[in-house]
């Protein structure tokens, strides 16, 4: 066997050790347990923003300033997620998810008792300590406790939460700040974080590997300066953060350890993080395709909002209640995304599928303040289902040909990409408002400077295609063959 299972505690039986052809209740559980984690993290991150003015004024400081606790919270994802595959093989899945949790749920903790901004900033970068750890490594539960016949629908499961958290995370933040206080934005991480340590004890399996190799100590630092480069630059492009001198060189000294980390790998007999994965075909489409179609899709809960807002003058609450109409699109997909997938095939869905989504991208640009809200609604529902189903086949796609052994280091490798390329769609979108209002009188932003926008991050999105288009004709076919949708009971199953 390639890992050695520590098993779950006698309180339930072991997720892993059941069947493979069925679905049973704790398997279930295991992808929902998952599912409930992420989407706490996403939101978090999201619900921050409506507060940031709150908080601000509750700390003395000025609102631009409490920027830093969002790039802060981004810089340690960037640094400790390539580090996570690594630790969940050395110490076991279960124990460093629950650690991920606990450390996520104190960081959240951490951020309500903040009294300056410095204490702000601390606290929000041991949460992203706990969200590196939490999101890759619950991935890593999954593929290693679901059959892939299975992963599709199981897969399906982890794209509402993290398209849900940012259409949510900003009508919440605005609703909790108002009626209690943004403390409490952090402090009511603390019963779900609870919860899913004790279901996390119960009901995953502590899997790890036999042979861990020496942590790549050299390739850990490169990494780390390198993807938090990219991805602090990346934040502040167009945030008025910093000088674009700054901006620049925090880039090029993000481009160059990536490049030093790119040459150290090639001689590294166990990197932290594996380029020959990108030498699979279903691999390499998936995190590239994927970086291409996210760049598009991770720039709309940045641009509607802004729009709906700031162009037409709704209140934060009305915007998220519009926007919501997106994740409502996400949890139609559920059910049918394995079916879909198992009747056209991974390819031909990933090719013609970025092109559609790509396409209710585009719609929003023709939005007015004269466009009725249930066009709007019904744009924006019908898009969230295309754009759901997307990020499920990208994500299941990615490890149809990923062997056991590898399975941590990919996981690694996918959650780095992830966070980068959303990071580069809202850089790419603010870039564009940025550029629209170069030359004007007023900095306001104005509902005429978001069409080209949102045409823009589209076509971006559009572009994945290409990438897709180079899969091999049967790829993914052994995840959709025998997939089928979340909650189905197999015949043979229901008999026993």
């Amino acid at each position: 066997m390639p890992h050695r299972l520590d098993p779950a505690p006698p309180l339930a039986p072991c997720a892993t050790c059941l069947p493979s052809n069925s679905w049973h209740m704790p398997r279930y559980f295991v992808t929902l347990i998952v599912a409930v984690a992420l989407f706490m993290e996403t939101m978090d991150s999201t619900v921050i923003a409506t507060s940031l003015p709150a908080i601000a004024a509750d700390l003395g400081e000025d609102p631009i300033a409490l920027k830093l606790a969002l790039t802060s919270y981004l810089l340690s994802l960037a640094v400790f997620i390539p580090v996570s595959g690594w630790m969940a093989d050395r110490y076991g899945a279960r124990t460093i998810f629950r650690a991920a949790i606990v450390v996520f749920t104190l960081g959240s903790a951490l951020c309500g008792f903040a009294q300056s901004l410095p204490d702000f900033v601390l606290f929000r970068i041991v949460q992203g300590m706990g969200g590196a750890m939490m999101v890759p490594v619950g991935r890593l539960v999954i593929l290693r406790s679901v059959p892939k016949a299975e992963l599709i629908s199981a897969l399906a499961w982890l794209t509402i939460p993290a398209l849900m958290g940012p259409v949510l995370g900003p009508p919440l933040g605005g609703f909790i700040t108002t009626v209690f206080s943004w403390r409490w934005i952090f402090w009511i991480n603390i019963p779900i974080g609870i919860l899913g340590v004790i279901l996390a004890t119960r009901y995953i399996a502590n899997l790890r590997e036999e042979a861990v190799p020496p942590l790549d100590i050299k390739g850990f630092f490169l990494s780390g300066i390198g993807l938090a480069g990219v991805a602090f630059g990346f934040t502040t492009i167009g945030q008025g953060l910093f000088p674009p001198a700054v901006v620049l060189g925090l880039l090029a000294i993000g481009i160059v350890g990536c490049f030093l980390y790119v040459r150290h790998a090639k001689r590294a007999a166990a990197p932290l993080l594996d380029l020959n994965l990108l030498k699979i075909d279903t691999f390499f489409a998936s995190v590239v395709g994927g970086f291409l179609f996210r760049i598009g899709i991770g720039a709309v809960p940045f641009l509607l909002p802004l729009l709906f807002q700031l162009g037409f003058g709704l209140t934060a609450l009305q915007s998220g209640l519009l926007t919501f109409a997106t994740a409502v699109g996400a949890v139609a997909m559920k059910t049918t995304a394995a079916p879909i997938l198992r009747r056209f095939g991974f390819k031909r869905v990933l090719v013609w599928n970025a092109v559609v989504a790509a396409g209710f991208t585009a719609a929003a640009a023709l939005f007015t303040s004269a466009t009725p809200h249930v066009v709007i609604l019904a744009v924006l529902l019908v898009g969230g289902f295309f754009k759901s189903l997307q990020f499920t086949a990208v994500n299941s796609i990615a490890y149809a040909d990923i062997d056991e052994k590898s399975m941590s280091k990919a996981t690694s490798f996918a959650g780095v990409a992830q966070p980068l390329s959303m990071s580069a769609g809202v850089a790419t979108g603010a870039l564009v408002l940025e550029v629209e209002r170069i030359g004007r009188a007023t900095h306001e932003v104005l509902a005429s400077d978001f069409p080209a926008a949102f045409i823009l991050v589209a076509l971006v999105a559009a572009s994945s295609a290409l990438i897709f288009a180079r899969l091999p004709k049967e790829a993914g076919s052994n995840l959709a063959t025998r997939a089928r949708p979340v909650g189905e009971v197999p015949e043979t199953a229901a008999q026993t």
